[in-house]
């Protein structure tokens, strides 16, 4: 992924690389979920043996390692834009490619970024953070606060909608289930909250007005660290 090591004389054609073998994986996986990404899958895809990805691919863990940071595109450039018009930006772009491939979200939020492509996402934070008077870690702790808002919203935006291309699972029915299940007993507060309409309409939880709404409350958090940092530094 870096550029490191030189590249395999290995494999039976000329034109069989990295690029090649993850862009082979990902189509699979956008199609069949991780569950069809298999080496002898990404193999039959290519037209080469099994055996010979492993002259690229140490394994299916590095395979799909590779995949998770290929598949992630560039990050939007600070370019002097306010942090938080540009982390709004950053969080919703986040949110966006991690719902167009639902795989992503299949593997373990607790792995740190490890590509240059993912780690880009993460260097661009910082600079937008940059002259806020935070700590760099302080900085790299919003950064990882705002990718789990952005996997968990594009988690509900598939529980809700479904997969690209798929059809969708039914949405509206969510709050009507609860509207029957629940009594004012066991979840009183929840019960008056559904009654009240407080989930609104399906397409409202993913989209921009309650997506907003919770990265305000977290850019909110943000905007008094910085305050209070500055009246620490004052």
């Amino acid at each position: 992924m870096w550029g490191l090591e030189p590249t395999s004389r290995r494999g039976p054609r000329r034109g069989l690389d990295l690029d090649r073998i993850t862009a082979a994986a990902i189509a699979i996986a956008d199609a069949d979920g991780l569950a069809g990404v298999r080496m002898s899958s990404v193999a039959t895809r290519l037209g080469v043996s099994t055996m010979a990805l492993y002259g690229y691919v140490g394994s299916k863990e590095d395979l799909l390692t590779a995949m998770a940071d290929a598949v992630v595109p560039e990050p939007p450039e600070p370019d002097g834009v306010p942090w938080r018009e540009y982390l709004t930006t950053w969080t919703r772009a986040n949110r966006d490619f991690l719902a167009g491939h639902p795989w992503l979200l299949s593997g373990s939020p607790a792995v740190p970024p490890t590509g240059p492509r993912a780690l880009r996402w993460l260097d661009r934070a910082l600079v937008a953070l940059d002259g806020t008077g935070l700590d760099a870690g302080e900085a790299i702790n919003i950064a990882t606060a705002l990718s789990g808002y952005a996997r968990s919203s594009a988690t509900l935006a598939i529980g809700l909608h479904g997969a690209v291309g798929e059809a969708p699972p039914g949405p509206v029915g969510y709050a009507e289930v609860l509207a029957r299940v629940l009594d004012d007993r066991g979840h009183p507060a929840l019960h008056a909250a559904v009654h009240a309409g407080a989930f609104g309409p399906a397409e409202q939880w993913v989209e921009d007005t309650d997506f907003t709404f919770g990265l305000d409350l977290l850019l909110d958090g943000v905007q008094a660290l910085i305050t209070r940092r500055s009246g620490e530094k004052a």
